[in-house]
């Protein structure tokens, strides 16, 4: 029980609840209402799944990294405190999970399931050579609502493109924000990020434009999809979103704290919009 403890702190299961409650988004606008219990039952088995491979994975490939890194030394696998096997078939299992599930949802989800898998496995792998891996770990989350819309609808529209890349640049936001924690760290050990190559005036700029982004994607998403005027609540919590992580970097607090508080607030904010969302069909 204690190891399993420590792996299920290790794939932070928590942080489900970034890409679950926009996969939940992704079928309600696909079925302009909210879907079949089944259909939401399948796409949360389908998140889970994709979450728990991609964070063994991303555990597994970085061992070695994390354990030269003073902030992430600590970590089970970097540090010894479970076997490197664990995940690796952590990843199985979650990538089994998956593919159950895009069976049971329709034939176009496991048809593109392989690009989901490709990118999952792909993203810890980025950061070695490409300072674009904030972007390729955004598509991996924003694939969720994709795949939920596509599990829906049978189909891929503009809105369901819209929420994707609206998802995508979401995560890569706040990721590029995380990522200014280790830059030190980085450029000691050649580790690409968007940070590490552009400066930190990038890292501190960046998101808060690809937020805007994604507030005008998801307004053209909710009005192709038809969506009610409660959606656009959802919207205005973009624009606070973005309004309040700029004044987290003014009050000049260190960027732990930072990133505490930016975590917390995009938790909430993704519960938010699923709120508002779900609204905007009633």
């Amino acid at each position: 029980m204690s190891a399993l403890r420590v792996f299920f702190r290790e794939i932070r299961i928590e942080h489900t609840l970034f890409a679950l409650p926009f996969a939940y988004v992704g079928a309600i606008l696909a079925a302009r209402g909210i879907p079949s219990l089944q259909s939401l039952g399948w796409i949360t088995v389908a998140v889970l799944g994709a979450r728990t491979a991609a964070m063994a994975a991303n555990r597994y490939f970085d061992r070695e990294i994390d354990a030269r890194n003073p902030r992430t030394a600590r970590r089970a696998v970097a540090s010894g405190a479970l076997a490197p096997s664990t995940m690796v078939w952590a990843t199985a299992a979650g990538l089994a999970l998956l593919t159950v599930a895009a069976l049971r949802l329709n034939p176009l989800c496991f048809e593109l399931m392989p690009i989901a898998v490709v990118l999952l496995l792909l993203y810890p792998l980025c950061k070695r050579f490409t300072w674009t891996g904030h972007f390729v770990l955004g598509a991996v989350d924003g694939l969720a609502p994709l795949g939920a819309y596509v599990a829906v609808a049978g189909t891929i529209t503009l809105p369901a493109l819209l929420l994707f890349v609206a998802v995508t640049l979401w995560v890569a936001g706040f990721d590029i924000i995380y990522a200014l924690m280790d830059l030190g760290v980085d450029r000691e050990q050649g580790i690409r990020s968007l940070p590490a190559r552009f400066g930190e005036a990038s890292g501190r700029t960046l998101p808060f434009a690809l937020h805007l982004a994604m507030l005008l994607l998801l307004a053209g998403a909710g009005r192709l999809a038809d969506a009610g005027s409660i959606y656009y609540l959802g919207i205005a919590a973009v624009a606070c979103l973005i309004l309040y992580e700029r004044h987290l970097f003014r009050t000049g607090a260190n960027l732990f704290v930072i990133n505490e508080r930016v975590f917390i607030s995009n938790m909430i904010f993704s519960v938010f919009f699923l709120i508002t969302t779900a609204g905007g069909y009633r």
